[in-house]
């Protein structure tokens, strides 16, 4: 069994590890708030880019636009990848699931080409030799519609010089707080059946009004499709970076109530040590005790004291007269 002291020391280490699990549960559960909050106030801007892009396509569908140029697939289609992992770890198995399946996706094109959101995912492909044609360092930890254009406008000059004929996210969707996919989502071109259109709410009759775009419906496209372009990124940014805090707090709160376990284990042996080494004391003193009792030596009786006496008469008398010493 370990000593007082070791216990002691491996108390003090566990409550230590405890408030930093806790600190960190904290912190990412307020992020997770902040990221869902700036998602939720762009939300109907984009809502409204997708309505409109929706409704050209249902009035113009003879229309042909760069934006929605299906390429043939050949031997020379090059395929863009954006991986979009975390900065840090301890989010338990939130970066290598999204890892394994862009690793699965890039295995399967002859003609792919790497792009990392995320210092993980940076190391992670370095280590395996492969090569990372581009990456957006501190854009994982902070999503925002700066960062989010800034990507998207590199994407959609690539797309429109044929240096990439597809390009595609890899992220991971938080479908429930307990339940993280990995996804995989198609960013240029765009899919004309991603745009459904639907009459006006409270019309029962089809949508007759005629729509007029100035200067044209494809001029309007091409100034709105970068829009919509980098509203599927920014969302897919801030998806995964909320998987990834809600994954951190998981594995916070996990560990979190491992240590409290742990504390209380190491609480009772702690106890039990204490008293097995105080009975031991006791134990010792007792023993002592009676070891120096048994090994004192006997008392001497001394002789009896010869006391001599005078009589009236002057003569002597003897007496002997015991006396105990103690």
């Amino acid at each position: 069994m370990a000593g007082i002291k070791e216990i002691r020391t491996r108390i003090d280490s566990v409550q230590q590890t405890l408030k930093i699990t806790n600190a960190m549960y904290l912190i990412s559960s307020s992020k997770l708030r902040k990221a869902r909050q700036q998602l939720n106030n762009v939300q109907p801007y984009f809502t409204k880019i997708t309505s409109t892009i929706a409704d050209i396509l249902h009035h113009t569908p003879e229309m042909e636009h760069i934006y929605f140029d299906k390429r043939p697939d050949v031997a020379e289609h090059k395929v863009g990848y954006i991986v979009i992992t975390g900065d840090k770890g301890l989010a338990g198995a939130y970066n290598h699931n999204v890892l394994h399946l862009a690793e699965e996706q890039i295995a399967k094109t002859p003609n792919s080409t790497l792009f990392v959101i995320g210092q993980v995912g940076r190391v992670y492909f370095a280590e395996r030799g492969m090569r990372i044609d581009g990456e957006f360092m501190y854009a994982a930890q902070d999503p925002n519609i700066p960062r989010a254009r800034d990507i998207t406008e590199l994407f959609i000059k690539l797309f429109r010089e044929n240096q990439l004929d597809e390009v595609y996210i890899v992220y991971t969707e938080m479908i429930t707080p307990m339940r993280l996919e990995p996804k995989m989502q198609k960013l240029l071109p765009l899919d004309i059946d991603a745009f459904p259109w639907s009459p006006r709410p409270g019309e029962d009759e089809p949508y007759h009004q005629t729509v007029t775009y100035v200067p044209s419906a494809d001029k309007v496209l091409s100034q709105i499709v970068p829009g919509y372009v980098k509203g599927v990124l920014f969302g897919a940014m801030v998806e995964s970076f909320c998987s990834e805090q809600n994954a951190r707090m998981t594995a916070m709160d996990s560990s979190t109530n491992n240590a409290r376990d742990m504390l209380k284990e190491l609480s009772l042996r702690y106890n039990r040590a204490r008293q097995a080494a105080i009975t031991q004391e006791i134990t010792e003193i007792v023993g002592g005790a009676q070891t120096q009792k048994a090994e004192r030596p006997p008392l001497r009786r001394e002789k009896p004291a010869r006391v001599v006496r005078f009589l009236a008469d002057g003569s002597r008398a003897q007496k002997a007269r015991n006396e105990s010493w103690n």
